[in-house]
């Protein structure tokens, strides 16, 4: 069982939470020990599992303790969580990186059949591989979000590393990437062919400045992806208290609103955080960025699969060449927009999809402009 090579949370980690109030994170999850064994995944929720595996890191010296982060993660108080929430512990490395990708893909599956969402910490952020690999099997099309201040791309002749999984997944075959998107990419780090081959895919990508303008416009990104995968070294040093860190990068207040907007989606199977910084000021961070994923879970509004016969208002749109039709929902007032896909051999045969979008695209629309997020679905279909 894929399951059994996860062990236990350390002894450091289990004693230090003596002293944590009853009320404590750490004394209202079920964790795997060395003394209680693995817990018992019936009616979990939400299962957390630390990553070791850095060696196709950028940075393959950085150093971090899956110990401090968890210790902080403990001393948290749970929000108004009605759900079973599990530490499973960590994967040990396999004597390759591929052994290690084997193992996580297979923890991926294993968990997705129990119905249970995947929070994962540590590691390098090469492992969405092995986290995309495991929709194989099913053969799903899948869409990733990456908080990044880069593509991930391959610039040089090793195609997979922490900055070209990308590459990897491109290439994959059969392929079952259907949208990638970066929130949060500084220009300066981009290679030009990196920016061709986005536009060339028809991948969603928002720049750093912008995202920090308007952190909201990333949420229907997140409403319809599959796994989403957070770099911290994309935040800004002054986030972390890491003076060799990013000049410009994501703020605090910035990560922790992506991460719950993670967690609200309903798509959302598979959650990351990699590229650890080992600061006491990140893994304090980095403690309620995985708090802020569950309490997005916590509020899920169940609209997927979305079904507008009943609960939504319909607004038809008229611009100068086009009629576009959204919808928004009476549960969550979010909006989505019409996409009509259509046959060239038989006119006739025509299927619609539903795009999340903001009030922002509606607004756009009524003033005759077309959403540029509608433009790349229609290229993408």
């Amino acid at each position: 069982m894929s399951l059994e090579s996860l062990v236990p949370v350390s002894e450091e980690v289990v004693s230090s939470m003596v002293l944590n109030p009853k009320q404590a994170l750490g004394k209202n999850i079920e964790i795997h020990t060395d003394q209680l064994g693995f817990p018992e995944l019936k009616d979990c929720s939400v299962a957390i599992v630390g990553l070791l595996e850095i060696r196709n890191s950028f940075f393959p010296t950085a150093k971090f303790k899956l110990e401090d982060f968890r210790k902080s993660f403990y001393r948290l108080f749970p929000g108004n969580w009605n759900f079973k929430i599990c530490d499973l512990g960590d994967l040990p490395n396999g004597a390759t990186p591929q052994d290690t990708y084997f193992a996580l893909k297979e923890i991926c599956i294993h968990l997705r059949q129990l119905n249970i969402v995947s929070v994962f910490v540590g590691g390098s952020h090469d492992l969405i591989f092995p986290m995309y690999q495991s929709f194989q099997a099913i053969d799903q099309l899948v869409n990733i979000v990456s908080v990044d201040n880069q593509f991930d791309f391959s610039q040089e002749e090793e195609l997979i590393s922490g900055r070209s999984y990308m590459s990897k997944i491109i290439m994959e075959q059969p392929n079952f990437l259907y949208n990638f998107t970066n929130l949060g990419y500084q220009s300066y780090y981009i290679a030009q062919e990196e920016l061709d081959l986005m536009e060339k895919l028809h991948f969603d990508s928002i720049r750093l400045g912008t995202l920090l303008d308007d952190v909201v416009q990333s949420e229907p990104f997140f409403r319809d992806a599959n796994i989403a995968g957070f770099d911290m070294k994309s935040l800004s040093w002054k986030a972390v208290n890491y003076s060799s860190g990013n000049p410009n990068g994501i703020d605090a207040r910035t990560i922790c609103a992506l991460s719950r907007y993670a967690g609200i989606s309903d798509r959302m199977n598979i959650f990351g955080v990699f590229e650890l910084i080992n600061t006491a000021v990140s893994n304090q961070l980095l403690a309620q960025i995985v708090w802020y994923f569950i309490e997005g879970f916590s509020s899920r509004f169940d609209e997927y699969p979305v079904l507008t016969s009943s609960g939504f208002v319909r607004y038809t749109v008229a611009l100068s060449d086009m009629e576009m039709i959204f919808y928004q929902s009476e549960k969550s007032n979010r909006w989505w927009i019409e996409i009509i896909n259509q046959s060239y051999l038989d006119n006739k045969n025509k299927t619609t999809a539903l795009l999340p979008c903001t009030h922002k695209d509606y607004l756009d629309a009524c003033n005759d402009k077309i959403p540029d997020k509608w433009w790349k679905a229609t290229k993408r279909i």
